[in-house]
């Protein structure tokens, strides 16, 4: 499954919203699994992840931390919490939490952002501008692709999901 594209939505008065169709096409195959919403650690957006995806992620995150450790559990406990699960209803539509809309300061204009295997949702209004200027965007996609890697405080707080 990959995701993308970039396709603006709008909420209607609940929260909800239509998940575009080419990204409900990708979700056909796992579409019983669910849909797991978590705000992102690093960006003011939420991120939707297919459950297979997310189980993954829970997998790797949890072979990372000590259950025996405080710290290790604190963040554990922080990430799953922060985390719901939702359903596409027959409409095609997923509702989208008043209390996440917050965190991500979204209204009713959002924009969908596929990111191969999960897809973010940003409020249209703090998406205007592009992530990286085309200049910088290009230097750091040539280091990266020529074996260097980034040093900026931009690429360090990308996408580390």
């Amino acid at each position: 499954m990959r995701f993308i594209g970039n396709i603006e939505a709008r909420t209607d008065a609940k929260g909800r919203v239509f998940l575009p169709a080419v990204f409900r096409k990708e979700l056909q195959p796992v579409s019983d699994d669910g849909l797991v919403l978590r705000k992102d650690v690093f960006q003011p957006c939420l991120v939707l992840y297919p459950a297979s995806v997310w189980n993954e992620q829970m997998d790797v995150l949890r072979s990372r931390l000590n259950r025996w450790n405080a710290a290790h559990q604190q963040i554990f406990r922080q990430f799953v919490s922060d985390a719901e699960i939702l359903t596409i209803d027959a409409s095609g539509r997923i509702l989208l939490p008043r209390r996440y809309l917050a965190m991500a300061g979204i209204s009713q204009s959002v924009r969908f952002i596929g990111m191969g295997d999960t897809i973010e949702i940003w409020s249209s209004e703090s998406l205007q501008a592009p992530f990286m200027d085309s200049t910088e965007f290009g230097a750091a996609l040539e280091t990266l692709m020529h074996g260097g890697s980034i040093s900026t405080d931009e690429s360090n707080t990308t996408d580390h999901r």
